[in-house]
């Protein structure tokens, strides 16, 4: 299955300068937050696929004006095409304002989706804003990841977990990481 993931940062290269061809295999658009609603709903408007996202920190506006035609997995598990996809966006709280957590509600949510992942016999894809723990995490208190995802990858070993929050140009030139499983 082919996946657009976006997050952050709007892509010139789909939004400004779009070709339908491109995009044609693509059956799965993630969005792992801090993105635009306007931007979000041209996603899915024009390449012709479902778009689920997750919050980001600076998603305050979602709550007026959600991205249209798209699906919010905020602490949801959801099947995608026999795909189990699991969202728990946020970031690591830093600051007042929403869509920011510290370790024990973000370990709290986590928590409360273990009827749905025995149900569902786990979970293959993880979609978050923030990154775990030491895998991909910054060194400041807003781009921490959270120790609750590292201890999530360890029980659940879902096949790929998938984040925003840590730009390219933040010094983080790694972008897919192996963390056993996952």
């Amino acid at each position: 299955m082919k996946i657009l993931i976006v997050a952050d940062e709007e892509s010139k290269y789909i939004w400004d300068h779009f070709d339908p061809a491109r995009f044609k295999d693509v059956e799965l658009i993630l969005s792992c937050g801090d993105l635009k609603a306007s931007y979000l709903s041209y996603l899915v408007s024009m390449i012709h696929a479902p778009l689920f996202y997750v919050h980001g920190n600076h998603d305050t506006t979602y709550g007026q004006m959600p991205p249209e035609g798209c699906d919010c997995i905020e602490d949801r598990l959801v099947t995608f095409k026999g795909l189990r996809i699991l969202g728990l966006g946020g970031s690591f709280r830093y600051s007042p304002g929403e869509h920011q957590y510290k370790e024990r509600q973000m370990r709290w949510r986590i928590a409360k989706q273990k009827p749905k992942l025995w149900l569902k016999g786990g979970v293959d894809l993880l979609v978050t804003h923030a990154p775990a723990y030491k895998l991909g995490d910054g060194e400041d208190l807003c781009h921490r990841g959270f120790e609750s995802f590292v201890s999530f990858l360890d029980q659940y070993r879902p096949r790929y977990m998938v984040h925003g929050h840590q730009h390219l140009n933040y010094g983080r030139n790694a972008r897919v990481r192996q963390y056993k499983d996952t």
